[in-house]
């Protein structure tokens, strides 16, 4: 009798998790310019989403390969590694940006010119299910990037 319960239950708890996907949205998306010769460059935005989600997955038909890494300190070390995933909080807004979590654009065919429109698509899962988000990333000179935020 108590497993018959346990199952109701669970079946209950799934039925409430919504079926429809998180709604993801996708604001100031960039990436670098590169020089000549330069094979990588990198892509930040801000996502939020209406659910607990994760990026799991970035890809372009431009670049082809993309990885998502951070940066993180180490000590006194600045280090990048490759990570699976970035947890999306519900309602939060997550940065990629330099020095954060963000997308790597590698083995570039050709350098990225300012004012070149650089498409992603963006895997997010929430609640078991996957959803691409398409984000087009206007990439920027190093010396016109986004506004830096100044921290005194």
């Amino acid at each position: 009798m108590k497993l018959k319960v346990l199952m109701l239950a669970a079946i209950g708890t799934l039925a409430m998790q919504s079926v429809w996907a998180a709604n993801i949205s996708v604001t100031e998306a960039w990436a670098r310019a590169t020089m000549p010769g330069q094979k990588v460059s990198g892509a930040y935005m801000q996502i939020r989403s209406d659910a607990d989600a994760r990026l799991v997955s970035a890809s372009s038909p431009a670049v082809p390969r993309v990885e998502m890494h951070e940066m993180r300190m180490d000590g006194d070390v600045m280090r990048m590694r490759e990570v699976k995933a970035i947890d999306l909080p519900k309602g939060k807004t997550v940065s990629l940006e330099p020095g954060g979590f963000h997308i790597m654009l590698m083995n570039l065919p050709k350098p990225i010119a300012a004012g070149d429109v650089i498409p992603l698509i963006l895997t997010v899962e929430s609640g078991g299910k996957r959803q691409t988000v398409e984000v087009k990333a206007e990439a920027h000179g190093v010396g016109n990037a986004m506004p830096m935020q100044h921290h005194h």
